[in-house]
């Protein structure tokens, strides 16, 4: 599913949302008027407050006069429906966020944070984290494993530094930026790569998180099924979203295509001038005997900010 789609399935639920708040409370409505004809009474008299507004103008009613009169029927409805034992909003809409009333929309027709923080969820859904989004955060990186290693500690203070600066100032200075991630199992690669993917999914940008061969075996699978009918590809979305964050490069069957696929899919995102994270257990030597300089060029050069994640096994301390 495409960002589009996705938008308008987002969009679908919040409309959802409103069509449900006025079916209940029309049904409320019908539940008390079976009970009190005075307060059906009121209600048709309510109804036909656009009309009177109207006629208003043509006569010498004012529109004052009309509010005043809406005011005393208002307070009327709620003791009637008081008195029969119900809450007194009982059959008022009672819409899921009062601010937009459902419609995602604010009146000054920006886009309601009700409607952002579905985003915002959806996006943590297909980001491809599962639920290391909500365990790992800048704020709970455990610098002090490092601390009896100088030299590692300075690396991921470092690294630490540059990665909190990459996600704050995504979409601005850094929109378009790529950081590469070398060190080996275990240095805390994959909780900084996912600290910067939970700062940058809360501003609203599409994140996903896949490995290396799963992001290839999908490209191949939508090579073979291309041939077979109509057919949705998979892939598409590794070439179109905000930020892309390609774990474990190096451990992918060593085939032509996979590299192919990687080649396109670094340069693709370059041109489109998206965001690309790659994180990797090679170090840069054995990333120049494993890749042409195609790749290694793209990856380890000016395009690239290297940071380096050294030290003990971060997760033998209890970390994640």
């Amino acid at each position: 599913m495409n960002a589009y789609d996705r938008w308008i399935r987002l969009k679908d639920i919040i409309d959802q949302r409103r069509i449900n708040a006025r079916r209940i409370a029309e049904q409320r409505t019908e539940e008390l008027h079976a009970i009190s004809p005075e307060l059906c009474a009121i209600d048709e008299e309510l109804r036909g407050t656009g009309l009177r507004i109207m006629e208003s103008r043509k006569n010498a009613e004012s529109i004052q006069a009309i509010r005043d009169r809406n005011l005393e029927l208002n307070k009327k409805r709620h003791e009637i429906i008081a008195s029969l034992g119900f809450p007194e909003d009982y059959a008022d809409v009672k819409y899921t966020c009062p601010d937009c009333k459902d419609s995602g929309f604010l009146p000054d027709t920006k886009i309601c944070s009700c409607l952002k923080k579905l985003v915002v969820l959806d996006n943590i859904k297909n980001s491809g984290m599962g639920n290391l989004i909500d365990e790992q955060s800048f704020e709970n990186f455990n610098m002090s494993v490092y601390r009896n290693d100088p030299e590692a500690f300075a690396a991921m203070e470092y690294a630490v530094k540059v990665a909190k600066a990459y996600a704050d100032g995504f979409g601005g200075r850094y929109k378009g930026k790529n950081l590469l991630f070398i060190g080996r199992t275990g240095t805390g690669k994959t909780h900084i790569s996912t600290s910067i993917a939970r700062v940058i999914i809360e501003k609203g940008f599409d994140v996903l998180y896949e490995s290396a061969q799963n992001i290839i075996d999908s490209f191949e699978n939508d090579k073979f099924r291309s041939g077979y009918g109509q057919y949705e590809p998979t892939s598409t979305k590794y070439l179109e979203c905000d930020l892309l964050i390609l774990d474990d490069l190096g451990t992918e069957f060593s085939t032509q295509f996979a590299v192919s696929v990687i080649y396109n899919l670094i340069t693709t995102r370059k041109n489109k001038g998206l965001s690309t994270i790659i994180s990797t257990n090679l170090s840069a030597e054995e990333l120049t005997k494993r890749y042409d300089d195609r790749i290694y060029s793209r990856i380890v050069g000016s395009d690239y900010t290297t940071l380096y994640f050294s030290g003990s096994d971060y997760r033998l301390f209890g970390a994640k």
